[in-house]
């Protein structure tokens, strides 16, 4: 699909997250080189009116009795999205419905609205994607290439990871270190801060935020915001039975976590067992503060 791909986007039920966390794409311009953007709610486009286009973008959730553009919103959605070649649900509220209503093809208790169309459907999840997850499923459209999706609808190059893979603190994870506070540079954030980046299907550790940085990266568990289980209760919380984590990271044997967690255990790392950096003044004002 060479010829500019026609793009309509629509703001459902949200907080227009994922269009923010989008406008700051570094090719954001070089990205509208290869799309004809009909309609954006933030973006000055021509006045919106229903009508054939190449690619749907629904962000934000689906919510009974709720209008937008002079229609109510399942109408308008399904007027859209009969016509659309591909339609992508940018979001977490999109994907499952989030906090606000329903998702458009999976929602946590039961299946969406659209599934039955479902094949014509590429789930983005997060809160808020990652504007990298959006570029590539929107080149790979213009270049007119199959996007490979698991069962949820989602690309297979982006969350066949878990945010765990590609994580700096993974040495710690592994023999068992644990950060006490947030905002340390040093330790897992698994135990004692509840991360949730063993079981949430994302990239975020591999493809950086801003080209820079990530939750843990700055000392902030996973929220797991690419589940549908997001938000969860005792976010910063891992629950645990006599000491062992309720969950087990995903695709890994409870007799194989516990095996490899009392090796750990055992066998002391006498190097990540202290501290790598020492702060000096700053450790000292801090606990000045503290007391």
């Amino acid at each position: 699909m060479h010829s500019k791909p026609k793009l309509i986007w629509i703001d459902a039920v949200g907080c227009n997250g994922c269009s923010h966390s989008f406008f700051n794409y570094p090719e954001f311009k070089e990205i509208f080189k290869k799309i004809e953007l009909l309609y954006h709610p933030l973006i000055d486009t021509e006045e919106f009116k229903i009508r054939d286009c190449d690619v749907l973008i629904v962000e934000g959730a689906l919510k009974s009795n709720f209008t937008r553009l002079g229609y109510e919103l399942q109408n308008l959605i399904t007027s859209l999205f009969s016509s659309a070649k591909k339609v992508i649900a940018l979001g977490t509220c999109a994907v499952y419905g989030g906090i606000f209503g329903e998702g458009l093809v999976f929602n946590k208790t039961s299946k969406g609205k659209f599934y039955k169309c479902k094949d014509k459907v590429i789930n983005i999840p997060g809160c808020p994607a990652h504007p990298e997850w959006l570029a590539y499923v929107l080149n790979m459209i213009f270049e007119d290439r199959k996007i490979k999706l698991d069962s949820e609808n989602r690309p297979v190059e982006i969350f066949s990871y878990t945010s765990h893979m590609g994580c700096i603190r993974n040495e710690y994870f592994e023999w068992k270190i644990d950060a006490e506070s947030f905002g340390t540079k040093e330790g897992c954030l698994y135990y004692y801060q509840g991360c949730q980046g063993p079981f949430t299907h994302s990239s975020c550790n591999k493809i950086l935020w801003n080209e820079v940085n990530s939750k843990p990266r700055a000392g902030t568990p996973c929220f797991g915001c690419t589940e549908s289980t997001f938000p969860k209760k005792n976010l910063f919380k891992t629950e645990t039975f006599m000491g062992i984590p309720a969950n087990i990271p995903l695709g890994v044997s409870k007799r194989a976590y516990l095996t490899l967690a009392g090796v750990a255990k055992s066998l002391k790392n006498e190097r990540l067992s202290k501290r790598l950096i020492e702060y000096g003044d700053c450790d000292e004002n801090n606990s000045k503060n503290s007391e």
